[in-house]
């Protein structure tokens, strides 16, 4: 039977069919192989993007610690608190967790609430939230069986000392980032490594059928053991405080302690200082008077440069015209070089003129005929001019040089300044003249103490430093930071003379404030006028001292900037009690021990012994074989009560009362008024008031001083017998550098 052509047509149909889906399985073949294969990696990461949730964990900020281990800054665990929205299945329940987590967090209800009412699988609502308030969340979640609350670890800076140390510290932004200061300087030591969770979740945030996470644990920062020694800050924070308040300082106080042996920095404050638990509050008093009546763009920018200010490290970023405290390293330059000596003698008729400048002294008329050392505790400029032409203009760059003055010293701490000085090719006659004596050249607080510890060391230049060691997480020390010596800068003996130069200075010279008993105090005062601002009467006045010096230890720089004292801005009147109050503390505490003069001895404060239930004339007997005088009250054969009490401490010559017969001290008395009296009218106005006085402050020489402050206020009420601490200055010394005319 013959087929027809319908049957033709049929085949041909179905071989055109075959085709269109042979072409169209090998188009797909070819389409899932690129996917596959070709973009497969492509969109795995896009899956892996929408299907996996990654969440930080962060890691622990190292500790950072003073030389004895005490924390200075270091981290505590807190929470980040989120929600899931896409589990929250009713709006009732949404009601419900905004009205608990505002309660607990302390939030805004409606923001909260508009955060939680999202389709989103994952919000942050609260971010670090404490332990206190960490629990409370955590017991609300457990109570109702909660499963879209969550609370993950983060981590806090926190600095125990609140407002201490500030600008060495630094702080951190809100990644835990450093900002400032060592913070700053050694993040990447401190900050340690993130860690990460990853889980699978679906469109709505909640889990994939199966189960997935990756945990990544993270890696704690290193621990930054510091140079700083925390009584040591405390003394040159509270003294400069001190300082700022009374002597109305205007642009800040600076001061540095430093080993002069290995160029640890003990100390290093600025006041005012700043807490760096909130850095971001103004913390002067000053600048916060003066925002209060600014508003607008005014105050953003006024606001924002007053943070700059209080967050800048005077001692290492400002520099500053040393004045007269300069004249150490000339002198230290001429001696070593053997162009002058301490009995080399020098004529001061108060002014020189050099290539058409006149040069003037503080002292109106000059000294006369005066020997070089004279020319030192003086502080005449004239000498210092003869003495820069003796060095000439080599000699003296060199040592300046030499002394690490015309470069950073490269402390390890961030925005340390260059030194402002002039260029050798540009020293002439007047440049020298004013360089010598301390005037036309700036440098830093910490290239000062720097060179001035090379003074006095045997002629090393070391390396300031701040950090001592670096130990991991468990304490083990895995890096140490030794003393490194730059170069020999003078020869020991050329030292050794400069030492007895500057220990003069203090028992002889212009530096006689700074004087503390039992101890050989060395240094050199300066006072010197700013060039480069519109007030003619704005000062620095400063001191570096250097103590013992018979075994130098420890150098000590303070400078106040535009000091506005009323009787005095000189920096050996209002600087060198400061310094050596801060030896008097420092001292004793780093192991330095007292060295008494028999003079100085006869001087010292004694333990009041235990007379009560004694015999009275046994008592009397005691006490005045101890250096202290004895009055009687009562009619008694026995001591019934003493003043001051048995172990405190009373200066020898001061007074003791000892009642018997059941007599007992009057309730109080009244302290009287002691500033601008003299020591011996300070003795007879607390023997009237019935206290006893410790005299700090007093030169060796003792001629010349009065109380400028005492440790309890005019009119305070005390127990009889009390001791008051009464300090001394000389407020006639001067050091002024004056510009030429």
């Amino acid at each position: 039977m013959a087929r027809g052509p319908g049957f033709s047509m049929k085949k041909k149909m179905l071989v055109i069919l075959f085709g269109f889906f042979a072409l169209g399985f090998a188009v797909l073949i070819v389409r899932l192989f690129i996917l596959q294969v070709l973009d497969g990696p492509f969109y795995a990461q896009r899956a892996a993007r929408q299907q996996l949730a990654t969440v930080r964990i962060s890691a622990n900020r190292g500790s950072i610690l003073d030389r004895n281990g005490k924390p200075l800054a270091q981290s505590a665990t807190v929470w980040d608190v989120t929600v899931s929205p896409s589990y929250i299945k009713t709006d009732a329940e949404r009601n419900k967790t905004a009205d608990a987590l505002s309660r607990i967090l302390a939030i805004d209800r409606q923001t909260l609430y508009n955060k939680i009412n999202q389709r989103i699988s994952y919000v942050v609502v609260a971010k670090r939230i404490e332990k206190p308030t960490q629990e409370l969340v955590a017991d609300y979640i457990r109570e109702n069986n909660i499963g879209y609350i969550g609370l993950v670890e983060d981590s806090k800076r926190y600095y125990p000392y609140g407002n201490f140390a500030g600008q060495v510290l630094g702080f951190t932004g809100t990644d835990d980032q450093g900002l400032a200061g060592v913070e700053a300087q050694y993040n990447s030591v401190l900050k340690g490594t993130s860690g990460k969770l990853v889980t699978a979740k679906n469109a709505h945030g909640t889990d994939m059928p199966y189960n997935y996470s990756a945990y990544e644990p993270p890696t704690d920062g290193d621990n930054v053991v510091l140079t700083i020694d925390e009584v040591v800050q405390h003394a040159l924070e509270n003294n400069l405080q001190q300082a700022v308040a009374d002597n109305n300082v205007t642009n800040r106080v600076a001061a540095i302690a430093m080993n002069v042996n290995t160029g640890e920095i003990l100390g290093m404050a600025t006041e005012p200082g700043f807490d760096p638990n909130d850095p971001y509050t103004i913390a002067d008093p000053a600048a916060q008077k003066t925002l209060a009546g600014l508003s607008g763009d005014a105050l953003g920018q006024a606001t924002a440069n007053a943070r700059q200010a209080q967050w800048r490290n005077k001692a290492i970023t400002e520099p500053y015209e040393p004045g007269s405290v300069f004249k150490t390293i000339t002198a230290a330059s001429a001696i070593d070089a053997g162009v002058v000596k301490a009995t080399d003698l020098f004529s001061d008729p108060g002014s020189i003129k050099v290539a058409g400048t006149t040069f003037h002294d503080w002292k109106a008329g000059g000294s006369g005929t005066v020997t070089f050392l004279q020319g030192f505790e003086q502080s005449i400029n004239v000498v210092f001019i003869q003495v820069g032409q003796r060095l000439g203009v080599a000699n003296f760059y060199k040592y300046l040089s030499n002394f690490g003055l015309t470069t950073k010293t490269g402390i390890d701490l961030p925005g340390e300044a260059l030194s402002i000085t002039i260029p050798e090719k540009r020293y002439g006659p007047v440049e020298l003249a004013s360089a010598s004596f301390g005037q036309s050249n700036k440098f830093t607080p910490v290239e000062m103490i720097t060179a001035i510890a090379a003074v006095s060391n045997g002629g090393k230049l070391v390396q300031p430093h701040i950090v001592k060691e670096i130990t991991d997480p468990s304490g083990k020390v895995i890096k140490t930071f030794g003393t490194t010596v730059k170069k020999q800068v003078m020869t020991p003996e050329a030292s050794k003379e400069m030492d007895r130069i500057l220990q003069l200075e203090v028992t002889e010279g212009s530096g006689k404030n700074a004087y503390v008993a039992g101890y050989r105090i060395g240094g050199k005062t300066g006072t010197a006028q700013k060039l480069d601002v519109a007030d003619s009467t704005a000062r620095i006045a400063s001191f570096c001292g250097v103590a013992p010096c018979d075994d130098p230890q420890v150098a000590v720089l303070l400078l106040m900037d535009e000091p506005h004292n009323t009787t005095s801005n000189y920096g050996g009147v209002i600087a060198a009690p400061v310094v050596g109050t801060i030896f008097s503390q420092i001292l004793p505490y780093l192991g330095v021990q007292p060295q008494y003069t028999p003079e100085e001895l006869a001087k010292v404060e004694v333990q009041a012994p235990n007379a009560v239930g004694r015999k009275a004339a046994d008592a009397a007997q005691q006490f005045t074989a101890a250096g202290l005088n004895v009055q009687m009250v009562g009619g008694g054969d026995t001591v019934t009560a003493q003043m001051p009490a048995a172990g405190e401490m009373v200066p020898k010559g001061g007074s003791v009362v000892l009642y018997t017969g059941g007599a007992q001290p009057a309730s109080t008395a009244v302290v009287p008024n002691l500033i601008g009296q003299t020591p011996e009218q300070v003795n007879a106005a607390m023997a009237a008031a019935h206290l006893n006085v410790n005299f700090t402050g007093l030169a060796q020489d003792a001629t010349g001083e009065t109380a400028y402050a005492q440790s309890q206020p005019v009119g305070a009420q005390v127990p009889p017998g009390t001791v008051v601490e009464v300090r001394f200055r000389d407020s006639t010394v001067k050091d002024d550098v004056i510009p030429s005319q």
